[in-house]
């Protein structure tokens, strides 16, 4: 009798097993923007980027950041200006000197930063946040979790010390 009570345990635990699903197949993980959402952002997009070409402003300066997966030197903040629509110049906050344009290319103009958040949408980017300036519509903060099964291809950028320049 004694040797069966294990037996009877081992068959008791594997029945119960097989009756409740997998834990994974009940994710509750949102792998893409809902359609609704998607609409939400890039009706967000359309109009912001709208009232910043309202402003036409072809020569100003940011201050950028960018929290990545990525080297030191590129995540900034970096001082973007921009002359007749065009990166004239990219430097660091903290040394004062010019850095590698190509690790900022992507985020150099305001219109790029649009760029940027129409790809995530149209990527189907898992979350996508972005917070416009309410007067100018350029965005101030940009947050994209490309796919929310991955980690590290995260992208944090900080747009901030808008300014006018001759």
């Amino acid at each position: 009798m004694y040797m069966r009570l294990p037996i009877v345990i081992s068959a008791g635990l594997l029945l119960s097993l097989s009756l409740n699903p997998p834990a994974i197949s009940q994710s509750s993980i949102q792998t893409a923007q809902s359609p609704a959402i998607a609409n939400s952002n890039f009706g967000q997009l359309k109009t912001n980027r709208r009232l910043w070409k309202q402003q036409r402003l072809f020569n100003y300066r940011y201050t950028l950041s960018r929290s990545c997966f990525c080297t030191a030197e590129a995540r900034g903040p970096v001082v973007v200006e921009v002359r007749n629509g065009r990166t004239t110049s990219i430097t660091s906050v903290a040394t004062g000197k010019p850095v590698d344009p190509e690790l900022f290319k992507q985020y150099s103009t305001l219109a790029k930063l649009f760029n940027v958040i129409e790809d995530a949408i149209a990527k189907k980017a898992s979350s996508l946040t972005v917070q416009y300036n309410p007067q100018l519509g350029y965005p101030t903060q940009i947050n994209i979790d490309y796919s929310a099964q991955m980690a590290d291809e995260e992208l944090y950028l900080t747009i901030e010390k808008l300014e006018k320049i001759k």
